[in-house]
């Protein structure tokens, strides 16, 4: 490989150390890495609540894995916290943070890659902060613990995808939280790591399909047939080949326009349910919500897909997690059209089981600029139907999404007040301090 050719620049990929916990923990007094403490959905289900974050030493002395861990899985101490999320607080964190990152980049070399973690192109601006990129990462560090009271964690690389890698798997481990990779450290850094899950872009399935190619580490992934990997796995085969070989040529500052392919929405509900009167309740619910995103961005849907998810009892009697199912539609927005069409798709599937989870998705988006009519049913009516949807949306729009409600979602088994109150699928809190 001709690393000579390859774009050199100076990248940093900053995250929040355990962010949700980090938070709660220094809005206590208390230090984040030496906190005892878990931030836990506050649902009152069979399972118990979800653990959403751990401070590290509620991890390492208890073994608990955020998004994996539940309420069930804690132990009995009387000095551990347990708190309720409070996303307001973490978005406006997320905000004041990116702000202290603008002073040291441009706006177009910043970017927020997800609410605890950014990507920062400094080749134009590190020398003005610092005599080593090293040395500005610390300046860094400090302020937003200054400023902040949190830890950051800094990944390095002269390019995205090297300074993600540094940053997962060596900056979290290392006493000062910086890693850093080059070109020249390639196969010190990148050919060493043996799990190929621990590198960003390489899930379970990905591994096993690796695994089946006889590639079980990074150093033979780099080392494979790259045609025999794009023929396997077409062009993410090429995109891991590169990778490997710590190879990106993106850049920040050059952002991709991307063009939104489907909107849709989906729950895990608040427990488990088994009668098919409260499910298609919430499949109608988030139907309607999925209609009310496609009028906002002026879209109609050309198909739907439904998406439920068993119980933990019901996936391990029925052998499945559950089942999918997409149909064609004529272009549409409307609340009814949608929710019969998934009406259609559930029924045609379920068989009993009691459900815990529902997505539903929409695709072939095209612009609303018309509306197909039903020539078995009176204009004035389906006119009057489109109206009074588009009312809603205004009176929601202006007022919140509770100022006016369908009377079926104070039926038991509804979703669709207590959703309204949550930021992210979590108790949105207040941010107040």
């Amino acid at each position: 490989m001709v690393y000579e050719k390859e774009p050199r620049r100076v990248v940093f990929m900053i995250d929040n150390k355990s962010f949700y916990a980090s938070v709660e923990s220094v809005m206590r007094g208390l230090n984040p890495l030496k906190s005892i403490l878990v931030v836990m959905s506050e649902q009152a289900n069979t399972n118990g609540g979800l653990i959403l974050a751990t401070s590290p030493e509620a991890k390492r002395l208890y073994g608990l894995k955020a998004n994996v861990s539940r309420q069930r899985d804690l132990p009995d101490e009387a000095h551990l916290w347990v708190v309720p999320p409070r996303m307001n607080l973490y978005i406006k964190r997320n905000l004041q943070i990116n702000d202290i990152f603008r002073r040291f980049v441009a706006d177009e070399d910043l970017w927020p890659y997800s609410i605890d973690e950014s990507l920062l192109d400094l080749t134009k601006s590190w020398q003005l902060f610092g005599d080593s990129p090293r040395a500005v990462a610390e300046k860094i560090q400090r302020t937003v613990r200054r400023e902040l009271g949190l830890y950051t964690t800094v990944g390095i690389g002269e390019n995205p995808v090297q300074a993600k890698i540094a940053l997962d798997v060596y900056a979290k481990h290392t006493p000062d939280l910086i890693g850093e990779i080059t070109y020249r450290t390639v196969p010190e850094k990148i050919w060493s790591i043996t799990n190929l899950t621990d590198v960003w872009g390489i899930a379970d399935r990905t591994a096993r399909h690796l695994n089946k190619l006889d590639i079980h580490d990074m150093d033979e992934l780099a080392h494979a047939d790259p045609y025999l990997l794009k023929q396997e796995l077409g062009i993410i085969g090429t995109q891991l080949f590169a990778l490997s070989w710590g190879i990106d040529r993106s850049k920040l500052s050059q952002r991709v326009p991307t063009r939104s392919a489907s909107i849709g929405n989906s729950q895990v509900l608040p427990r488990d349910y088994a009668l098919q009167s409260e499910i298609e309740l919430v499949i109608k619910e988030i139907g309607e919500q999925v209609a009310a995103r496609l009028r906002h961005h002026h879209k109609q849907a050309g198909s739907l897909s439904l998406g439920i998810g068993f119980s933990y009892a019901a996936s391990e009697e029925d052998g499945r997690g559950g089942f999918n199912g997409s149909m064609r539609i004529a272009p549409t927005n409307r609340n009814d059209a949608i929710n019969a069409a998934l009406l259609q798709l559930f029924r045609a599937r379920w068989e009993g089981q009691v459900i815990r989870n529902i997505a539903v998705y929409t695709g072939r988006l095209s612009p609303d600029t018309g509306e197909q009519l039903d020539l078995f049913e009176p204009l004035p009516s389906q006119l009057h139907r489109t109206d009074l949807a588009r009312t809603v949306d205004q009176i929601r729009e202006r007022f919140g999404f509770t100022a006016l409600v369908y009377a079926k979602s104070k039926l038991r088994g509804g979703t669709a007040i207590q959703r309204a109150s949550l930021v992210g699928g979590h108790n949105g809190g207040n941010s107040y301090e």
